[in-house]
């Protein structure tokens, strides 16, 4: 895959992080902001999605130096959401969810910076 591609894959996945922080700092929290079944809770779900099928297609191009520049558990976990989103939508449990944003989101952004450093390098 070119490098101009991965790039792009790296800048979208920090870009839907930052408009999920967006959604929360809208909301005041993220419990507030996932209590909102109409608007909020169902923008940061596809953004959470669309993290997932990032790291996916860097996964199926073979971009492995890119991937190694965020801890695996991130991946595996963020395609492991992904599923539950997509099969289980009224099953998904939001506490899992909340700790996905407070917690893995920053790992994931800081990866993403580090990977993105690293290819303009």
């Amino acid at each position: 895959m070119s490098n101009k591609k991965s790039l792009s894959r790296i800048e979208i996945i920090k870009k839907k992080i930052d408009f999920i922080h967006n959604i929360v700092d809208e909301k005041g929290s993220v419990v507030k902001a996932l209590e909102d079944e109409q608007n909020a809770r169902a923008s940061i779900l596809m953004h959470l999605t669309s993290i997932a099928e990032q790291f996916d297609k860097l996964l199926h191009s073979g971009e492995l130096e890119v991937l190694s520049h965020f801890e695996k558990q991130d991946i595996k976990g963020s395609y492991e959401l992904r599923n539950f989103i997509a099969h289980d939508y009224e099953g998904i449990d939001f506490h899992i969810v909340e700790d996905v944003i407070l917690e893995r989101l920053p790992q994931i952004k800081k990866g993403a910076d580090k990977a993105l450093f690293s290819m303009k390098s």
